[in-house]
């Protein structure tokens, strides 16, 4: 092992330990060679403030869609009770669940404001895919639960008053329509996406319920009410997984779709002159449109090593979309860490 070691772990932990490194050149910024950085002081991934305007709209329109889902989540669950109807205590499950989903965004967005610091030197941003992912799994529990639920009501059906049933559905529907309407006039992040599905899921939950009611209403049939409810569960399960996917892979660091290691080393190589090698390429998503990448590049004798690493960085930026990277420059046949990549 080389006196010195270089951490090149795959996410963010593996800036942590980056220090002064003796005999090599460390560029982290545009600009020369330096010892080592400090992630502290600035917003890491791009974009400092240009998302401040779109996150203030996100926050204040979940803020909207939280109060209307809260407001008629009790209505929707005393209807359910006194008419007897699984498809609207659903729904009203739903709509708690969204209570509480549209809260977390709404907390997310606003943790995303704070700054940097020392123990947090890449900020709050991954909290909103945090918040998604935490929305998917509670989206899955609750598909799993009205599922549960709809199987119990063939085995016994149960007596349900369609006119409330009715009535109530109605007015979930319009608080959901509203609801949906305020989230999806804003930004489509990962953040908001969740909410949206819990929404939606509401919003069919809803549909469901009124064409229950008007159903036996006409003909007495209530075996429609969880045959309704369980349309609704299958019809949100594949965009809740498709959602906690995207989101566990943000967070596991897996590498952006396109900007894999092997893609990025071979465009380097063949586009940035003075690169004759990049390996230890590690790249991934801090948050949405947020790509950091880390990797060390092989420059030929006799070149500049800044110049080739500002070509490099302006590279990534423009083919990859990875505005933050961390570039550590290598002359041939010294690799800093190929003991330990041997290992």
């Amino acid at each position: 092992m080389s006196s010195h070691d270089h951490r090149d772990d795959d996410g963010p932990g593996g800036h942590a330990g980056h220090a002064a490194h003796a005999g090599h050149a460390h560029h982290d910024h545009d600009g020369p060679a330096h010892a080592g950085h400090d992630h502290a002081g600035h917003s890491p991934g791009g974009g400092g403030h240009a998302g401040h305007s779109h996150g203030s709209s996100s926050e204040t329109r979940t803020a909207i869609a939280a109060a209307i889902t809260v407001s008629f989540m009790v209505v929707e669950a005393i209807g359910g009770v006194v008419s007897g109807s699984l498809a609207l205590l659903a729904d009203a499950a739903h709509m708690l669940t969204d209570a509480v989903a549209l809260a977390l965004a709404w907390w997310a967005f606003r943790m995303v404001r704070r700054p940097a610091s020392a123990t947090m030197s890449f900020g709050h941003h991954r909290m909103t895919v945090l918040v998604a992912f935490a929305n998917s799994v509670a989206l899955l529990l609750l598909t799993a639960w009205i599922v549960i639920e709809a199987v119990q009501r063939f085995a016994e059906p149960v007596a349900i008053d369609a006119e409330t049933m009715g009535i109530v559905a109605l007015a979930g529907l319009g608080a959901n329509i509203a609801a949906f309407f305020v989230l999806a006039g804003g930004e489509r992040n990962m953040n908001i996406r969740g909410a949206i599905l819990h929404v939606l899921s509401d919003l069919l939950g809803s549909v469901g319920a009124v064409i229950a009611a008007l159903v036996i209403w006409l003909t007495g049939w209530v075996p429609i009410d969880p045959i309704l409810s369980l349309v609704v569960a299958v019809l949100l399960l594949r965009a809740t997984i498709s959602l906690m996917r995207e989101s566990a892979h943000v967070l596991l660091e897996g590498a952006p779709e396109g900007a894999e290691g092997p893609a990025i080393a071979a465009d380097l190589t063949e586009t940035v002159p003075g690169v004759e090698e990049a390996h230890h390429v590690h790249a991934w998503t801090l948050a949405e449109g947020r790509l950091n990448a880390t990797l060390h590049v092989v420059v030929a004798d006799g070149m500049e090593t800044a110049p080739v690493v500002r070509k490099v960085k302006a590279r990534l930026a423009e083919r990859f979309g990875i505005a933050h990277s961390t570039v550590e420059v290598e002359r041939p046949g010294d690799c800093t860490d190929a003991e330990r990549a041997a290992e």
